[in-house]
This record gives C-alpha cells, sequence and structure tokens, in this order.
C-alpha cells in the first residue's frame, strides 16, 4: 500500500481527477501493469528516456480527428463493462 501512495504523489494527474479517481486508477493500473510499465521501473516511466508531449486542441482539428465515432462491438462493450466493475 505504501508503494501505492508514492506512485499517486509522485504521479501526474489531469487536476480534473478527484482523489478516488486517482487512486481507482491507479489500482487499474497496477493490476494491468505490463502494457504500461517494465518490472524495474514506475508506471509510466523509463528513466533516461523523458519525453515532452505536445497535445494540439486549437481547431481546426485534423481529418483523422473529425470522424464520427462508431460504436463498439459486443465484445468490446462486455471487455469494457468488465474493466470498469473490476476497478
Amino acid at each position: 500500500m505504501e508503494e501505492l501512495l508514492n506512485e499517486l504523489r509522485e504521479g501526474q494527474f489531469s487536476t480534473t481527477l478527484t482523489s478516488k479517481q486517482k487512486l481507482s486508477l491507479m489500482k487499474m493500473l497496477r493490476k494491468k501493469r505490463t502494457p504500461f510499465a517494465i518490472s524495474e521501473e514506475p508506471l509510466g516511466k523509463i528513466r533516461g528516456h523523458d519525453i515532452e508531449l505536445y497535445l494540439d486542441v486549437e481547431r481546426p482539428h485534423p481529418p483523422i480527428l473529425r470522424r464520427p465515432p462508431y460504436p463498439a462491438s459486443l465484445k468490446n462493450w462486455k471487455e469494457i463493462e468488465n474493466i470498469s466493475m473490476n476497478s
């Protein structure tokens, strides 16, 4: 639990997330750790490979971002529900 609290303190989260949402997010990320971190490094961080990422939110958005959303398949919806219920 102490490790989780340290990761919460060190993590950079959106200011719109509540403490409960941050904790829920960290629990899910730790549970599904493999895609988000290698074993020796903290979640989302690989020492020596820091990058700065700029996300352009100004209009006009590139055409790929303006496409209307398409519905997820039933299989995907079930997986999404499963993940959200287990978080």
